[in-house]
């Protein structure tokens, strides 16, 4: 007989959540997931790194990233906010952009749902 595990829809139990409304689909549910291919850059990876400790306006992280020409950094830019990793606040004719940290939260507590299935699953030695 084998067991069968029920992956999560979601960082935390879709019926306990106030914001679930049984007319939603799954996909609606793990739109979030989108973050998970925005990572999977390493441009867009470079440009989360540098945004760690600051906003940064195109500019600065053409400059910082060598020399990206800037529609190729917009291209990448436009992935990380649709993932809602990063967020751009409009100044003059500038916009900067940082971290968007609640959205790195929602990947983590994703990811930290999988832990329960390290204790369920037996190690299995190579062979």
């Amino acid at each position: 007989m084998t067991a069968t595990l029920e992956l999560p829809k979601s960082p935390s139990a879709i019926d306990d959540r106030p914001d679930f409304h049984a007319d939603q689909s799954i996909s609606e549910e793990l739109s979030f997931l989108g973050g998970f291919q925005a990572l999977s850059d390493p441009i867009r990876l470079q440009v989360l790194e540098l945004l760690r400790t600051k906003e940064l306006c195109v500019g600065e992280l053409c400059d910082a990233l060598g020399g990206i020409a800037q529609s190729k950094l917009s291209f990448h830019l436009k992935v990380l906010k649709q993932a809602g990793l990063i967020v751009g606040r409009q100044e003059g004719r500038w916009v900067y952009y940082r971290l968007n940290v609640a959205q790195f939260v929602v990947l983590e507590e994703y990811l930290a749902t999988y832990r329960r299935f390290a204790q369920v699953w037996p190690n299995r030695e190579a062979g």
